[in-house]
């Protein structure tokens, strides 16, 4: 975890140039084969002061959770938002982590006039933009988002672990275990399965079944 005054850095910087509403966004869930990807945006007051955030992939899941309810009553403003599986498939998982952010941003209470964004490859917010590469480490603020949108995600595969039972994505969170192949292999696939991140799985189906 940065030092206090680096964790304020980009945000300070970007107050002195004039800018008043600073958010943080970053997303979570663009690798696994199954549900949204989730997005959040978050404004931290000057020189707020969260003890153990970090970068959510950090973090235990016990003291993410944790975090969420400090982060959401610390924060000025702060939206969660999703880009569905079905979207994913139709626009590419780019496409749809950006659509994801422009909703979260355009959910905040308040409009941000500034945004600090984790990554290399600009969302499109119609605001002026920072692009940090691992700035979840690097900023409060992405941080805070980092840790909203994991929490977030986590929850809802939670919720699909119970909709769709047998597949485990309480424990895999939808990523491309053995667990989560062999009960595609038994179950087939379900609504809210990624079918664009499974082309490689069913050709390898199909060139067997042909054998």
């Amino acid at each position: 975890m940065p030092q206090q005054n680096e964790w304020q850095l980009h945000q300070a910087l970007a107050k002195k140039r004039g800018f008043l509403r600073v958010c943080g966004i970053d997303e979570a869930g663009r690798g696994p084969l199954v549900g949204p990807v989730c997005a959040a945006a978050v404004i931290l007051p000057d020189g707020c002061e969260i003890e153990g955030l970090n970068d959510s992939k950090k973090l235990s899941e016990k003291k993410r959770e944790a975090l969420y309810d400090v982060i959401c009553g610390s924060a000025m403003a702060y939206s969660v938002a999703f880009a569905s599986a079905e979207e994913i498939d139709e626009i590419n998982i780019l496409q749809a982590t950006f659509m994801a952010m422009r909703r979260a941003v355009a959910g905040l209470s308040f409009p941000p006039d500034y945004a600090l964004v984790d990554g290399n490859q600009d969302p499109g917010l119609g605001i002026p933009t920072e692009l940090i590469i691992g700035g979840d480490g690097k900023s409060a603020a992405i941080a805070a988002a980092s840790v909203l949108a994991k929490v977030s995600r986590d929850r809802l595969l939670r919720e699909l672990d119970l909709r769709y039972p047998g597949y485990g994505f309480a424990r895999h969170k939808g990523y491309g275990t053995a667990e989560h192949y062999a009960a595609l292999d038994s179950l087939g696939v379900c609504p809210e399965h990624r079918l664009s991140f499974l082309k490689k799985y069913f050709a390898k189906k199909a060139s067997g079944a042909e054998k």
